[in-house]
Order: structure tokens, then C-alpha cells, then sequence
């Protein structure tokens, strides 16, 4: 794949050979305060392969120790321009990303062109167009109080009182 780099841009990088997500890099030192965002120009720009995309991803660690999110993104194979981020502050304290920070990953994906064919109806599916939770919150197997109690998770943060005041909880 093609990269080219803008000035202070540091090329992408997998930190294992096996990664799916090539990281990007921040060029820039920027606050996020909580509830808000930020837009960071990585200053990359690629030649995806044909018949692929490119698709942005949250870093895990910045989501899982620090609440900041990248809400997606499409790199369209003809796109050449530089990549921009927009990072999601969903904590409670500002958080610095600093310059030559890893901010977000891209995957590149095959992608399927099917023609479109506009129709008056489509094939009945056992699914239907039930969606948004139709299908149920938890597993299906055993009694829903068993489901319950399997699946809760304890948080250590919650009173004692308040836990044991829950039906699930034995």
C-alpha cells in the first residue's frame, strides 16, 4: 500500500507483524475536555488497494483507561487525502493527547460492491424487520433469573445495601 506523509506526519504502524490495525499517529498536542471532542490530521495519506477501504478504530487503551473513542470512520478506496480523527471524550477529566501519540487505528477491509436492484418486496426471513433489542439482552439458555445472576457483574463501587436489594443477586 502507497503512503505518503505530510510534514511532522509519522508513518503508520502495526506493533506486530500479525495486527489487523495500522496505528496512526497524532502530529499535534491537544486537550479534550470531558463531553467534548477534537479533530487531529495525522497528515497520512494512502493508496488503498483495490476492491478495499479503510476503516478507523478506537484504540483499546485509550477507550478501556481513558473513556476517549473514535467514532469510526470510512477511508473510500479513491481517497487520497490526509486522514483526519476525531477522538470522543466520554470521561470525566481532560485528557492530553500528546504529539506522536497513537490516537487510532485503520484496518484496511475488502469490500463487496453488489448492483443495486430496486424491488417492491423482499424475501420473508424468520427475522423479519425485528430489530433494537428484539432478539433479547442476555443468553438464551436457562431460566431468566439464572441468566441474570450468571451474567451481573459485581461492581465493588455499589453499596452493599443497594446490592442486596437487587432480585438477582443471591
Amino acid at each position: 500500500m502507497k503512503i505518503m506523509l505530510d510534514e511532522n506526519a509519522v508513518c503508520p504502524q502495526r506493533a506486530f507483524p500479525n495486527d489487523a490495525g495500522l496505528d496512526l499517529f497524532s502530529r499535534e498536542e491537544q486537550i479534550i475536555l470531558p463531553g467534548e471532542s477534537a479533530v487531529f490530521d495525522t497528515g497520512v495519506h494512502v493508496e488503498l488497494p483495490e476492491g478495499t477501504f479503510g476503516k478507523l478504530e478506537s484504540k483499546s487503551g485509550l477507550h478501556i483507561n481513558f473513556d476517549i473513542i473514535c467514532a469510526g470512520g470510512t477511508l473510500d478506496e479513491g481517497y487520497t487525502g490526509s486522514i483526519h480523527v476525531k477522538l470522543y471524550n466520554m470521561g470525566t477529566k481532560p485528557y492530553m493527547v500528546r504529539k506522536g501519540q497513537k490516537i487510532v487505528q485503520m484496518v484496511v477491509i475488502p469490500i463487496l460492491r453488489p448492483e443495486l436492484e430496486l424491488v417492491d418486496h423482499l424475501e420473508e426471513t424468520e427475522r423479519g424487520s425485528n430489530g433494537f433489542g428484539s432478539t433479547g439482552h442476555f443468553a438464551s439458555t436457562g431460566t431468566t433469573s439464572e441468566v441474570l445472576k450468571n451474567s451481573f457483574v459485581w461492581d465493588r463501587n455499589v453499596p452493599a445495601d443497594i446490592m442486596s436489594s437487587l432480585p438477582y443477586v443471591q
